[in-house]
């Protein structure tokens, strides 16, 4: 193979075209992943890009593909409602699945609404993690301009966009049941925020559950919070306060339920022994926890997954009609932080 200058304005596709003796154009699919070029021929062209140092030019590329190659995802609200952890963990499982040479760019729905707003004709397709209904006048703007979009985590009620939603309720009612399994009686609940439909949902899951059982719930034990690990922390103090100490609290997330433990360890507290706590998400540092922290698994990875998916397909095939309309069930992972108070004799204590 002829040696090459590797200066960056020296390496272009018709350099690699010509050391590997076929047409720009071939260089030019292949390494766009294109199915037209051969396997082989591909990964030869790839190999040579490599050897020399090929960098392809994004802004050339963007305009003879009019396209930006720029993913938006717009949350609901930064400032409020959106943990760091649950917002972290969406960008990293979307950047990985995301085709190679995208970028993503991170944005409020508030923000996109306000009187400035945000150009979404900048981007290729755009992810809305929906938590609330308010969000539904930004969807309706996105799909009247045909850009492609997925929106996922909460149930919109249209049939026309493609939506991956998780089954909230579900989770608050077996996170609830499984407390009672374990024999649970007496429970507090911290709530998320009041805005967002997942609250909502979790806490109709929780006391439908207590209904089925003949449990009242307590009203001066559910609590107020907004899914950050403060409030879970202050409405903990309070719980163990009160002087009517529950058997098991279970918060609304995981990082709510964070806050929680550390207060139970501030005043003195041991989970389980004294107090159990579930929480809802199984963030990624929740089996760390001081005890490992019981949780509902929220299928994150599993909706973003299907909508990256959609979403990339849409942005390929600008015909694709049919819309998929899926709820992924959440499940309890059993760890450590909750006492199974069947086995405890009463009788000796």
């Amino acid at each position: 193979m002829p040696e090459i200058d590797k200066n960056e304005n020296a390496v272009t596709i018709l350099t690699i075209a010509k050391m590997a003796n076929v047409s720009h154009t071939t260089v030019s699919r292949a390494l766009n992943g294109s199915a037209l070029v051969k396997p082989a021929t591909r990964d030869k062209i790839t190999k040579i890009a490599q050897q020399v140092g090929y960098v392809p030019n994004l802004s050339a590329k963007r305009l003879v593909t009019n396209r930006s190659y720029m993913i938006g995802i717009f949350f609901t609200n930064l400032d409020t409602g959106t943990s760091a952890s649950f917002l972290t963990e969406v960008i990293e499982q979307a950047q990985g699945l995301l085709p190679k040479g995208y970028s993503l760019s991170i944005n409020s729905v508030d923000n996109a609404m306000d009187e400035q707003g945000i150009s979404v004709s900048n981007f290729d397709g755009i992810i809305v993690i929906s938590q609330s209904a308010s969000d539904d006048e930004f969807i309706e703007y996105l799909h009247k301009t045909g850009i492609p979009i997925v929106v996922l985590n909460r149930v919109i009620n249209r049939n026309d966009i493609n939506n991956y939603a998780v089954g909230d309720e579900l989770g608050g009612k077996i996170a609830t049941e499984y407390a009672i399994r374990m024999g649970h009686r007496k429970f507090a609940l911290i709530k998320g925020l009041n805005e967002f439909e997942s609250s909502a949902h979790r806490t109709k899951g929780f006391m439908d559950a207590l209904d089925a059982h003949d449990i009242k719930a307590d009203p001066k034990l559910v609590k107020q919070g907004d899914y950050q690990p403060k409030s879970g922390n202050v409405l903990m103090r309070q719980i163990l306060s009160g002087g009517d100490i529950p058997s098991c609290v279970i918060c609304e997330n995981d990082d709510m339920a964070l806050g929680a433990l550390n207060a139970c360890i501030e005043l003195g507290y041991q989970v389980p022994r004294d107090i159990s706590i579930i929480g809802f998400d199984d963030m990624g540092y929740s089996k760390y926890l001081v005890p490992p922290l019981t949780t509902v698994r929220k299928p994150t990875s599993t909706i973003i997954g299907m909508g990256v998916s959609r979403l990339v397909e849409m942005m390929e095939d600008k015909q694709h009609d049919d819309i998929e309309q899926k709820v992924v069930n959440p499940e309890i992972i059993v760890r450590s932080s909750v006492l199974n108070m069947n086995k405890i004799d009463f009788s000796r204590k």
